[in-house]
């Protein structure tokens, strides 16, 4: 399984670079862009687990950025800034951003709010450390594994996305449209067949890893509308 997917955004090429290597030392899976319009762009063909934003970008205002992904993403960001644009930081919470990082900042911290922000981000249902659990199956969303009874399971990043999507609203209902944004992206909203290919293979994963039944019932179609998770 890969790690967890982090869109970087900086127009500073030194910046960007030094950004891309420490998240990957740390197991990141990470995409750059330099301009508003790449990220965007970046986001809704392959959506980030997590984004990491600079607030002044030579086509346009990271605060607009922060506005137009919280349209349809929830993935955390992280924006960052410097000390003389503490109202663009401030209008930049206001828009969606979950936490900011004061240029220069050292590295330690970076992956100190990035950890942070990724437990936050796996909602109310998560554990002080950023784990789902139901049954026999537990997410760790900061550290992008899954287990069932306590062994690995191995699947693919859109298969982690789906899963934490569901549990991270346990016993609720989230639509087909929902999870196709938030897993695919935005112009994967209509493609219904993309959705129920994955869940019947995240299905048979879950349930060759647990010989009780539970974990590959946990997932339930719900007709016409979309998918929900229950315990078994």
């Amino acid at each position: 399984m890969t790690g967890t997917r982090v869109l970087v955004v900086d127009d500073e090429p030194q910046i960007l670079r030094a950004l891309e290597i420490t998240l990957q030392r740390e197991g990141y899976d990470v995409e750059t862009a330099r301009t508003a319009a790449e990220a965007l762009s970046a986001a809704a063909a392959r959506p980030p687990e997590a984004v990491i934003l600079d607030l002044l970008l030579p086509d346009g205002r990271g605060t607009d950025v922060c506005r137009e992904l919280r349209e349809w993403s929830q993935a955390p960001i992280l924006v960052l800034s410097a000390v003389e644009e503490e109202a663009e930081k401030v209008a930049a919470l206001d828009a969606g951003a979950d936490d900011y990082l004061t240029k220069p900042f050292g590295l330690s911290e970076l992956h100190a709010r990035m950890r942070a922000v990724l437990r936050r981000a796996a909602g109310p249902e998560a554990d002080n450390e950023g784990r789902l659990t139901l049954g026999p199956v537990v997410l760790d969303v900061p550290n992008h594994r899954v287990s069932v009874n306590d062994a690995p399971l191995e699947l693919t990043p859109r298969e982690f996305e789906l899963l934490k999507v569901l549990l991270s609203h346990s016993g609720r209902v989230v639509t087909a449209g929902r999870l196709l944004r938030a897993v695919w992206g935005t112009a994967y909203s209509d493609e219904a067949h993309y959705l129920h290919v994955y869940v019947s293979r995240l299905r048979r994963k879950l349930a060759a890893a647990d010989p009780s039944g539970a974990a590959g019932h946990l997932i339930v179609a719900e007709p016409g509308v979309g998918y929900r998770i229950v315990a078994g």
